[in-house]
């Protein structure tokens, strides 16, 4: 049964299929070429000819180089090869052939089909009728009489005895030629229908940008609504902690919640605006360091913990860009330090401009080694992340009893063309 499936499986019967469509596509240009044959032959009946018929293919074949420079022929070229051809869609190109390459590739492709599919389908159409003839003349009399004009070889025994072998080997070879033809067709489909080289950069470029976007997608909502999280965490054990002792840090604390989950909901729906590809007036803006850092201080210090700031830039005059990116990045800094410190413990921001360049430091005690959590470290990957786009750095790690996060980003953005500066985190 194996050995039987390159000839007659699945895969070689649907390549059989294709085959056969494309003799019926190179019907229409047989006629043609009948209609040129039978005048310069002088012949009324060019069918009635097997030389006639040939003849008539070869004129007509070429024709098809015109059909080819139709926009839609690759395409529909390309996903019959895909259906029955086994050939991959990565592999094929789904636009319409423009430049001259292209179209040179699709008429030869065309051509090829066609040609191929013509000489299948003329062999489908003639040897299993005469294989079965074969196979049934030593058993049925009524064939042997009958007047299909066998060859008179027939009428020697021996001739008799293998006709049903010569039938048999006929229909095998029907099967290979078939198998062998349609091999070739999807050999050669990713050569003369696949992309071209514009074709792969470009499909590499758009997979790139959406790559982009899905990252820049899983920063915002990691240092959004992480960080609330984070915070509202805090700020519920915090007020649990002096439910009956001090209702008014409840109070402070509960209100802080709601802004802070209010807001969170607000950028998220800022980050949804990524997906949706739009900036529809009723998309909140991303928050920024000169609109939303006093906010940013406030709802962290909610639950008690000692956070200091220190300012020395006017983020006014940063570009939108830089603001933006400088928010996240202290919001994801505070949102590191209040996970792994304790609640006396002081964290102190500082944001400065010097030389052309922001930046950013947070730091905060050292208490201990840094859990390690299940996929943890998304925060600082995404603050080099960036820093990178930005064309700065940024560094995390212990100095001395403390543990620090410096940024630094250049004011006016990455060069144009340039490459981003290493970053060490």
């Amino acid at each position: 049964m194996r050995a039987a499936r390159p000839l007659f499986g699945r895969r070689a019967r649907l390549r059989w299929v294709h085959l056969i469509l494309g003799g019926a596509l190179a019907t229409p240009y047989v006629l043609v070429g009948s209609v040129i044959i039978g005048p310069v032959t002088g012949s009324a009946d060019v069918f009635g000819s097997f030389p006639l018929q040939l003849a008539s293919f070869a004129v007509g074949l070429p024709l098809a180089v015109l059909t080819s420079l139709f926009p839609l022929t690759r395409p529909l070229e390309a996903a019959a090869v895909r259906w029955l051809c086994g050939v991959g869609p990565d592999r094929l190109a789904a636009a319409p052939a423009r430049s001259r390459g292209e179209k040179g590739r699709t008429a030869a492709w065309f051509t090829l089909h066609l040609g191929l599919g013509g000489i299948i389908a003329g062999m489908t159409l003639a040897l299993p009728p005469f294989a079965v003839v074969l196979i049934l003349l030593p058993a049925v009399s009524a064939v042997r009489g009958s007047r299909l004009g066998l060859p008179e070889v027939l009428d020697h025994t021996w001739a008799l005895a293998l006709a049903p072998v010569a039938g048999a080997l006929s229909l095998a070879a029907l099967a290979g030629c078939a198998a062998g033809c349609g091999a070739l067709l999807a050999r050669w489909a990713p050569r003369l229908l696949g992309p071209t080289a514009q074709d792969r950069l470009a499909a590499a470029e758009a997979r790139a940008a959406d790559l982009a976007v899905r990252n820049r997608l899983a920063r915002e909502l990691h240092d959004s609504v992480g960080h609330a999280l984070s915070a509202v965490t805090l700020q519920a054990g915090a007020a649990r902690r002096v439910l009956d002792s001090d209702p008014e840090f409840v109070r402070e604390a509960l209100a802080a919640i709601e802004d802070t989950t209010r807001r969170t909901v607000g950028e998220l729906d800022a980050v949804l605006g990524v997906l949706r590809e739009a900036d529809s007036p009723g998309t909140a803006p991303a928050p920024t360091l000169a609109a939303d850092l006093d906010g940013l201080l406030r709802r962290t210090r909610a639950d008690g913990r000692r956070v200091s700031a220190t300012v020395a830039a006017d983020p006014g005059k940063l570009p939108p860009l830089v603001s933006r990116e400088a928010y996240r990045i202290v919001q994801e800094g505070l949102s590191n330090a209040l996970k792994h410190t304790g609640e006396r413990a002081a964290v102190h921001v500082r944001v400065t401009a010097a030389g052309g360049d922001l930046e950013i430091t947070v730091e905060n005690p050292l208490t201990g080694p840094r859990p390690s959590r299940p996929g943890g470290g998304h925060g600082l990957r995404g603050v080099a992340d960036r820093a990178r786009l930005l064309g700065g750095t940024a560094t995390a790690g212990p100095v001395g009893a403390t543990w620090r996060l410096h940024v630094r980003l250049p004011i006016e953005g990455p060069a144009p063309g340039g490459p981003a500066r290493k970053d060490p985190v």
